[in-house]
């Protein structure tokens, strides 16, 4: 699982690295598209599965409609890819070896587990109202409304200025 982790981290570092260079619009917002698809995954595979499926949804539904909007208005006819520029293309290749290279010191030295478990006391679920197993989507719900109201007005900040950073990455 460790691995499973840390390769869609390389995932997501890739999309991260692929917006970033981005040569024209469109292939700004794939990677932006792609890193918030990995993003979601790595949520799920550390077993938020409400609030993976939660910013899947809002993220990549609400957020697309306004990137698909911004980049009708900013389309070129012959859009530059990353291969086109050979600058733009070495320090692609360039991030992918760091990438790389980072992944085998970290997995050379056996210090591949970046998350510290230790401190999960808050979110166990013991016996509540004589229920043993309650399901986690429940329990994502009353945590969203009731720990964790600053999430949400953080999530709502950065979906309000993800509207600015997308209509940034289309003007170009």
């Amino acid at each position: 699982m460790t691995n499973y982790m840390f390769i869609l981290s390389l995932l997501f570092l890739t999309g991260c690295l692929g917006l970033a260079l981005k040569p024209s619009p469109i292939y700004g917002g794939l990677g932006l598209i792609v890193s918030g698809c990995i993003g979601c995954l790595m949520v799920l595979g550390f077993g938020g599965s409400f609030l993976g499926l939660m910013v899947f949804l809002i993220y990549l539904g609400g957020m697309l409609v306004v990137f698909g909007y911004t980049t009708a208005m900013a389309t070129e006819e012959y859009p530059e890819t990353w291969g086109s520029n050979w600058f733009i293309f070495g320090f692609f290749v360039l991030g992918l070896f760091m990438e790389l290279v980072m992944f085998y010191l970290l997995s050379l030295n056996n210090k591949v587990e970046l998350v510290d478990f230790d401190s999960l006391g808050d979110w166990l679920m013991y016996e509540i109202d004589d229920v043993g197993v309650m399901l986690e989507g429940g329990v994502g719900v009353a945590a969203i409304y009731s720990c964790a109201t600053w999430m949400m007005v953080v999530a709502g900040w950065s979906l309000f200025a993800g509207i600015f950073i997308i209509i940034e990455i289309t003007r170009d």
